[in-house]
C-alpha cells in the first residue's frame, strides 16, 4: 500500500501531516522570504559595477547580508542578525521553538519577530486547506508547490515591492506542466496556455494604458508574469475573477491604510498579495464563484 492510499484512508492524519510539513516548510520559506532579494540586490550591484567598471563606491556596513562572501538558501547558517548566535536545532523547531523561547533569542534576548511563527502557521494552515479539498493526491503535491510559492511571492512583494522570476517564472512553468499531464485540475492545455498568455497581456495592456495616460508606472513587470502564472495554474475563465477581487482587495487596502496611517495615498502599494490571495480563492472555491457570479449577474 502506498503513502496516497494510507493517507486517503484517514482524513485526520492526512490533515494533520499536511499541517506539519507545511510548518517545515513555511520554516524554509522565511529563509527565501529574507534571502533572495538580498542575494538579487547583490548580484545586479555586482553586474552593474562590472559594467561601469568601477568599484562599489559605498561598501556595505559590517555584519550586513551584502558582505556575507557565500550568501544562497542554504548558506551561511540561520543565525540570530543581532549577536550572530547560531540557531541549534532545537531552536529552529517551527512554532514550538518561538514559544519555547519566548519570542526571544537564545543568546541575547533581543525579540524575534512575530512573522516568522505567522509565515509557519500560514504555511501550515493553507497546506492542510490543499489536503482537505483535494486529498491524497498527485494534484495535491502540484497545488501544495503552487500555495508555498504564492506565501514566499507575497510575503517578498510586501517587504520589497519585487516579485522575483525566480519564483514567477518556475511557477508558470510548472502550472502549463500540471495541466498538461491531466492530474485532475479540470483544466485543458489549451485553457492553460490560454490563461498564461491572456493573463500577462491583460496587466501589460493595463499598464501602459496608464502609463501614456499619466506618464506613471502603475504596477511592475513581476504581476504580469503573476498573474500568467495563476492563468497558467486556473486556466483562462479565472483570470476576471482574480482581477476583480484582487482590485476591490487592493482598493480597501489601500482606503485603510490611507485613513488610519495617514500616508500618502500616491505612495506604492504592492498589488502581488492580493494577486495571490485572489489566485488561492480561486483554486480552493472557484466552482462557488463562478456559480455565484452566474446566478447574481447572469441570470
Amino acid at each position: 500500500m502506498g503513502p496516497f492510499q494510507l493517507l486517503q484512508q484517514s482524513s485526520a492524519n492526512l490533515i494533520t501531516v499536511s499541517f506539519v510539513f507545511g510548518l517545515l516548510v513555511g520554516s524554509f520559506l522565511n529563509v527565501v522570504i529574507y534571502r533572495l532579494p538580498i542575494m538579487l540586490q547583490r548580484n545586479w550591484r555586482q553586474q552593474c559595477f562590472e559594467f561601469l567598471e568601477i568599484e562599489d563606491p559605498q561598501p556595505a556596513e559590517k555584519n550586513s547580508p551584502l558582505t556575507w562572501k557565500n550568501l544562497s538558501l542554504a548558506e551561511p547558517a540561520s543565525h540570530c542578525p543581532q549577536c550572530q548566535h547560531h540557531i541549534r536545532a532545537w531552536e529552529n523547531i517551527p512554532l514550538v521553538s518561538y514559544v519555547l523561547l519566548g519570542g526571544r533569542c537564545a543568546s541575547c534576548k533581543v525579540r524575534i519577530p512575530f512573522r516568522y511563527p505567522a509565515v509557519e502557521l500560514a504555511t501550515g494552515f493553507l497546506s492542510a486547506l490543499v489536503a482537505v479539498n483535494f486529498g491524497g493526491t498527485w494534484l495535491t503535491l502540484a497545488l501544495l508547490l503552487f500555495v508555498w510559492a504564492l506565501v514566499a511571492l507575497t510575503m517578498i512583494d510586501f517587504d520589497h515591492q519585487l516579485l522575483p522570476d525566480n519564483i514567477t517564472l518556475p511557477l508558470l512553468w510548472l502550472g502549463l506542466a500540471v495541466n498538461t499531464w491531466d492530474l485532475g485540475t479540470g483544466v485543458t492545455t489549451q485553457e492553460s496556455v490560454l490563461g498564461a498568455a491572456g493573463g500577462y497581456l491583460s496587466l501589460w495592456s493595463v499598464y501602459w494604458v496608464f502609463k501614456l495616460a499619466t506618464g506613471k508606472d502603475g504596477m511592475g513587470y513581476g504581476d504580469f508574469k503573476l498573474l500568467a502564472a495563476l492563468g497558467a495554474w486556473l486556466g483562462w475563465q479565472a483570470l476576471l475573477p482574480i482581477v476583480l477581487l484582487s482590485s476591490l482587495a487592493g482598493a480597501t487596502f489601500g482606503i485603510c491604510r490611507t485613513l488610519l496611517t495617514s500616508r500618502d495615498k500616491s505612495a506604492h502599494m504592492p498589488f502581488g498579495p492580493f494577486l495571490a490571495g485572489a489566485g488561492l480563492i480561486m483554486m480552493i472555491w472557484g466552482h462557488q464563484v463562478f456559480s455565484f457570479c452566474v446566478s447574481r449577474f447572469l441570470l
